[in-house]
């Protein structure tokens, strides 16, 4: 059974959705999601993994963020703090037995959520914030126009960042902030010192980094199956 049905959780500034697979009283893997962009570029490949997983029993849930999705929470109104306790009441709201799943900049947010944690990918804020910054210069560049050179630490309006105005209160935690604990972390590539292993058997494609929204097959099966082997170690 890999059913997919719309669900909600709430916290402390409002209601937010959730999208569920599998029965909900499977024990469930929630997703963090990655960050701003990324999240839209990876989406389609959380979705295969999860509709794997339901196949062998175990569900899934994906909740928005404030201010992220279908939130009716403004982006520029988005606070670490704010998705760091939404995510934890997402994780509350399901009743089976809960493990996280964190991809990228979702590690930086899912260290209240009261249940083990599997880490792929993780980053850090400082990273995930240069990132940002570099692909705002580089689009102005390509634009001919002006390229500003600001430091989100500066009190200042909001900056436009990958389609959204981002409140510099936010790009400030977000370069403070670091990848917590897990019981499991993988990286996708290999890296000289990570200590992190690599996760076997995919075509290392980083949608994440993609200009498009985009799917891969082999990432999505072998992220299932190494999270399968977590759930049954």
């Amino acid at each position: 059974m890999t059913g997919l049905a719309t669900d909600h959780y709430d916290w402390a500034g409002g209601r937010e959705a959730m999208l569920r697979f599998g029965r909900p009283d499977w024990p469930t893997v929630v997703v963090a999601q990655p960050l701003f962009e990324e999240a839209n570029r990876t989406r389609r490949l959380i979705a295969t993994m999860l509709r794997l997983l339901a196949t062998e029993g175990i569900g899934g849930a994906l909740p928005d963020l404030p201010g992220t999705g279908d939130s009716l929470v403004a982006t520029v109104d988005a606070r670490l703090d704010h998705w760091r306790s939404a995510f934890a009441s997402a994780c509350a709201r399901v009743e089976a037995p809960v493990r996280v799943l964190a991809i990228r900049g979702g590690t930086l947010i899912d260290a209240a959520a009261r249940a083990p944690r599997f880490h792929f990918a993780p980053v850090s804020g400082a990273d995930l914030v240069r990132d940002l910054l570099r692909a705002r210069r580089a689009a102005a560049l390509a634009a001919g126009d002006v390229v500003r050179a600001d430091d989100p630490r500066v009190p200042g309006p909001p900056l436009h960042l990958a389609g959204n105005h981002i409140d510099r209160t936010l790009l400030k935690a977000l370069m403070d902030a670091e990848p917590g604990t897990a019981d499991r972390a993988y990286t996708l590539f290999p890296a000289h010192g990570s200590p992190h292993p690599t996760l076997p058997a995919t075509t290392r494609v980083a949608l994440w980094r993609a200009s498009e929204p985009g799917d891969d097959p082999a990432l999505a099966r072998s992220l299932a199956d190494a999270i399968l082997d977590w759930f049954r170690g």
